[in-house]
């Protein structure tokens, strides 16, 4: 019960004892107390320094490092063969923590696969990733590049603004980016500080890039490039007709964007499996055809979007025989809609190279933005790394304070035993000569991070080392 009220009034610093006295006696066996109490206290600052600054090494710049296996090296079949997925998540975490590799996210996309660590042991990190997937590491490192440190980071914000994409400023990879790494620490049950910090980063980067330029602008995909067109060149839109016919990957990304952008449209899907189309129909909540039906359904379709894979035409003049005004857009590639249908007068055939054209358009628009873009990247970057360097000097703050803070404790002490009270405003000024004593201190070694180890074991010697070897030598 003694030990439990001592700890008490060590933790409030006194406040009790403005008020209250204590016999001789006590006060001897406090005195005894105290003097076990700060031989533990000295060296519990000495192991929260030491862990500190070990747990700091482990997640700062100099030890991140990302391996990415894109577009630019490997082509859709290659990518397929390093593909990550969310039930591979728990095996890969629990095989980097039980070899002591740091923590690390996996970010997996149909153009890019990057596993983003915080160790400098990377290829083992890279190795786990393999025996994973069941891959050889062999097989991943030649498409793999490798970027460590500043150009990780640098990297990371790159691609969570759209200048790593293959269609440069698409935004959808920073909610790719969020979700991996949510799934990783959920998985993980912690966070770590270095990720969390440098992911809200590439988020505030992606928002102000989305804000303050113009790189998102335009159509920039075939799919949604179609979707533009239709919105720039036809009227009520909301009356129209709408066929789409095939609902591979770019038929679906049509059918979500016209979905997104145009008001309740009157769209239909026809697909020669009918058993996908209904899955998209049911998916979408928009009818489906039978594929038998095609040809009545043309006669009475304003807007044709044709995104099939046949070989050759499916599509040619005989299904435009009513006179009907028709927009007939032609995704595939080879064609599927017949170049002579354009010789019809009430038929307006537009076609991938058309199309390409209001893409390429809009890529050059966007490159123009770029250079703005990267000043945001680098400016963010520097406060990034700002903030990284006051972190890193953090553990040496928090034992400068601690110091005094013990001192304080000391002082307190030995004016209690002489006087048998304290005063608050005594203890709340003492409190704050030490957040301004350590505020100065903080400031000198952020300042001169170079000189920051030397300060910091000069004061260690003077206010603990010294202090405590005069202790014992007078116990």
């Amino acid at each position: 019960m003694v030990k439990i009220l001592l700890n008490f009034l060590f933790s409030f610093n006194f406040c009790l004892c403005c008020y209250i006295g204590f016999p001789d006696n006590f006060i001897a066996f406090y005195d005894i107390y105290h003097i076990q109490y700060q031989q533990r206290l000295n060296l519990k600052i000495l192991k929260f320094a030491t862990l500190m600054i070990q747990y700091s090494n482990i997640h700062q710049t100099t030890n991140f490092a990302v391996l990415s296996v894109s577009y630019e090296k490997a082509d859709v079949e290659t990518r397929g063969k390093f593909a990550f997925f969310d039930e591979n998540i728990k095996n890969f975490v629990t095989r980097i923590h039980e070899e002591n590799l740091g923590d690390a996210f996996v970010v997996s996309t149909c153009n890019r696969t990057e596993i983003y660590t915080t160790t400098s042991n990377y290829l083992f990190v890279a190795e786990e990733y393999c025996k994973t997937i069941g891959v050889n590491l062999s097989d991943f490192l030649p498409f793999a590049n490798i970027l460590t440190k500043e150009e990780a980071l640098k990297h990371l914000f790159r691609v969570a603004a759209g200048l790593e994409s293959q269609i440069i400023g698409d935004f959808e990879i920073i909610g790719q980016i969020k979700k991996a790494y949510a799934r990783f620490k959920k998985e993980r049950q912690n966070s770590n500080p270095y990720l969390e910090r440098s992911i809200n980063s590439a988020i505030q980067i992606s928002k102000r890039i989305k804000n303050e330029t113009g790189i998102s602008n335009g159509a920039a995909s075939v799919s949604y490039a179609a979707v533009h067109y239709i919105l720039n060149n036809q009227k009520k839109l909301n009356e129209k007709n709408i066929l789409l016919l095939g609902v591979g990957e770019i038929g679906q990304n049509t059918v979500e964007n016209l979905v997104k952008h145009v008001y309740q449209p009157k769209i239909k899907i026809a697909n020669r499996t009918q058993e996908t189309a209904a899955k998209i129909s049911e998916k979408y909540n928009i009818p489906n055809i039978d594929y038998a039906d095609l040809d009545k359904e043309i006669g009475d379709t304003d807007i044709l979007i044709v995104a099939t894979g046949a070989k050759t035409p499916i599509i040619n003049k005989s299904h435009f025989q009513n006179g009907r005004e028709t927009l007939v857009i032609d995704l595939s590639i080879p064609h599927n809609v017949d170049k002579n249908v354009s010789e019809l007068s009430h038929v307006n055939l537009i076609d991938v190279d058309e199309l390409s054209k209001q893409i390429q358009e809009t890529i050059q628009q966007r490159e123009k933005e770029i250079p703005k873009a990267e000043k945001i990247i680098k400016e963010m970057t520097k406060d990034f790394l700002e903030w990284e360097k006051k972190r890193k000097l953090a553990p040496n703050i928090h034992h400068f304070k601690a110091v005094l803070k013990n001192m304080e404790r000391n002082e307190m002490h030995n004016f209690y035993r002489k006087n048998k009270y304290i005063n608050i405003n005594d203890m709340e000024l003492s409190e704050k000569m030490i957040q301004k004593i350590t505020n100065r201190f903080a400031k000198y070694i952020i300042d001169n991070p170079l000189k920051a180890e030397e300060i910091s074991k000069l004061m260690h010697e003077i206010l603990v080392e010294q202090p405590n070897n005069e202790f014992n030598e007078k116990h």
